[in-house]
């Protein structure tokens, strides 16, 4: 007789094999999540090459198989709720960028509204809104009438408290706005930076040059203690000390790495034979806007080919395109006389994609051979450089030297010894130093570009912060100390009405 019991049994413990999605997609959940192969190998109880092997097209089974099919399945719906969450920005349409102030990260509660709203704060119809409220990202094109009331669904609205010296304010319903480029930020949060100004001071008895001093020399373990502080609750792991690649190691002791950085050193070649006067000017904060930039977050993955993935960053083995414009516009690989390929960083490469693209044309895309990238975001350091640019914003309107000095010295020594430095050890990675330094080349760059544009004479390019022009540049740049704006750093004249002198630098 047939043991129906058994047969039952059998059924019972029968099952579908669960359905897995192609390889492709498994491999690109687990990177959008920037896991290793190792970590989920780990997680499974199998080989990292295992793991290789499924995202290559080889399928498992067994116990194995559902513990798979749960992982990517929860993967895809981590993805999915992060992306409601958080979408990523656009890339900007204006013609220059102004740097970090100006560009709305993957992190900012901005939202683009499909019908012009009431501006919160002086009623007139707004583009977008912050924080699910409608307002003005420009300043400038801000009224200054009585606030209407936000949009139904009403926000949830935070409770009333003072608003910061320079901040724009609450509308008389006791609503919020958030500044373009912040995220909402507690009551009770700690201020790191007054505190250790305070501290200083009251130990050297008011003795400002001694405070400054005692500052300055604790500005590395005190931005990393700010850093550690602006990354709680935040979403993404980052690997503090990853495997480099050869190209990211110095060759000698006292050498340097193969990142070139596309630091300009730029000179316009000729001038009109007549006498002009020039503005050297000093571009503000140039690493602190840097910050912003596209970082790689976990372990750097080699790959080949004629492609670059904008989710991911990192260094790139290009050609780069001829350049036909040094007569009047710096190079954007910067100064380098020698032909063929070298490494680049991630802004260096995504300036050149978007300069030889239809809407600037200047020149044509350069070829990408290997790259050494992982998942990126470009607002990893944001809460970092805001509540720097903060700090440095109050110093300067207050007057306050040893708030300002300290906190150039945080954010400059922490961009200087992220490579391979003695002097902080919390965090090893020079593939950010590299970027950081070339984001801000970028941002100068595009500054020239603006001048130029704008109908400014570019005469020289120099690192991160030196611009000099000819003609009204107040009517493009504003002036001041903030870092969307810009100071003087030297007038000079070159040439003379009788003379075809066309030097281009100050006269000895």
């Amino acid at each position: 007789m047939t043991d129906f019991g058994a047969i039952d049994a059998l059924l019972a413990g029968a099952r579908k094999e669960v359905a897995l999605p192609s390889a492709e997609e498994r491999r690109t959940l687990r990177e959008e999540l920037n896991l290793s192969r190792a970590q989920l190998a780990q997680a499974l109880g199998v080989s990292p090459s295992t793991v290789g092997g499924w995202e290559s097209g080889r399928d498992p089974s067994g116990e194995v198989r559902e513990k798979y099919a749960y992982f990517l399945k929860g993967a895809k719906t981590k993805l999915a709720v992060e992306a409601a969450e958080d979408a990523p920005p656009e890339e900007p349409e204006d013609d220059v960028l102004e740097g970090a102030e100006q560009s709305i990260g993957r992190d900012d509660d901005v939202d683009v509204l499909a019908v012009p709203q009431p501006c919160v704060l002086c009623g007139q119809p707004a583009r977008h809104q912050v924080a699910g409220f409608p307002q003005h990202l420009d300043p400038a094109e801000c009224g200054t009438s009585e606030p209407a009331a936000p949009e139904k669904p009403t926000p949830r609205k935070e409770p009333r408290r003072p608003e910061p010296s320079g901040g724009q304010g609450q509308s008389g319903r006791g609503v919020r706005v958030v500044p373009v480029g912040r995220r909402m930020q507690t009551a009770d949060a700690p201020d790191l930076i007054g505190s250790a100004v305070e501290a200083a001071l009251a130990e050297h008895c008011g003795d400002a040059e001694a405070a400054t001093k005692a500052l300055v020399k604790r500005a590395i373990p005190d931005a990393m203690a700010l850093l550690d502080h602006s990354r709680k609750g935040g979403r993404y792991e980052v690997v503090a000390h990853p495997w480099l690649p050869d190209v990211l190691r110095k060759q000698s002791s006292r050498g340097a790495d193969q990142i070139w950085e596309a630091r300009p050193k730029w000179a316009r070649p000729e001038l009109p034979p007549r006498e002009h006067e020039v503005t050297a000017l000093d571009i503000n904060g140039a690493y602190l806007s840097a910050l912003k930039t596209h970082l790689p977050l976990g372990q750097l993955e080699h790959s080949t080919g004629n492609h670059h993935d904008r989710r991911r960053a990192g260094v790139h083995l290009i050609t780069p395109p001829d350049w036909d414009h040094d007569a009047y516009l710096p190079n954007p690989i910067g100064s380098r006389d020698e032909p063929g390929p070298l490494w680049v960083t991630e802004p260096t490469l995504r300036l050149l994609l978007r300069i030889s693209g239809p809407k600037y044309g200047l020149c044509d895309p350069p070829e990408v051979h290997e790259s050494w990238t992982s998942g990126a975001t470009e607002g990893l350091l944001e809460k970092f450089r805001i509540t720097l640019k903060d700090a440095r914003d109050r110093a300067i309107a207050e007057d306050d030297e040893v708030t300002l000095e300290y906190v150039k010295a945080m954010y400059s020594k922490f961009v200087s010894t992220l490579g391979e430095s003695n002097y902080n050890r919390e965090l090893y990675r020079t593939d950010w130093m590299h970027l950081i330094r070339s984001q801000a080349f970028a941002n100068l760059w595009w500054k020239a570009h603006r001048a130029y544009d704008e109908g400014l004479m570019v005469v020289r390019a120099m690192g991160t912060d030196e611009l000099h022009v000819i003609g009204d540049w107040r009517a493009v740049f504003p002036e001041g100390r903030g870092v969307t704006e810009v100071k003087i750093k030297d007038v000079y004249t070159v040439g003379t009405p009788d003379t075809t002198d066309q030097r281009t630098g100050p006269k000895s």
